[in-house]
């Protein structure tokens, strides 16, 4: 099976930052587990533009894109629920 290569956009490598260690500790655990299998069980598609889907971690939310061609996720939005669809 294929390795994945994880990508951030720059606001969301900023938004991760500005998160609570151990919060910050757990999305990283949730987004590594996406380079073996980037849609795994529960992720969910969003209908809207782009090809976006999002994987829940408590009460956060990453919200990514899947390059299947080039073997990338690319995370585009991370944080709490009421604030990452804002905007998309």
């Amino acid at each position: 099976m294929a390795t994945y290569l994880i990508q951030f956009l720059p606001a969301a490598d900023r938004q991760l930052r500005t998160l609570p260690r151990e919060v910050q500790k757990r999305l990283a655990e949730a987004i590594d587990a996406l380079t073996s299998e980037p849609r795994p069980t529960g992720v969910k598609h969003l209908t809207g533009p782009g090809d976006l889907w999002r994987i829940r971690v408590g009460a956060y939310r990453v919200v990514y894109t899947i390059e299947d061609d080039r073997l990338v996720v690319l995370v585009i939005r991370l944080g709490p629920r009421r604030d990452v669809y804002r905007e998309l």
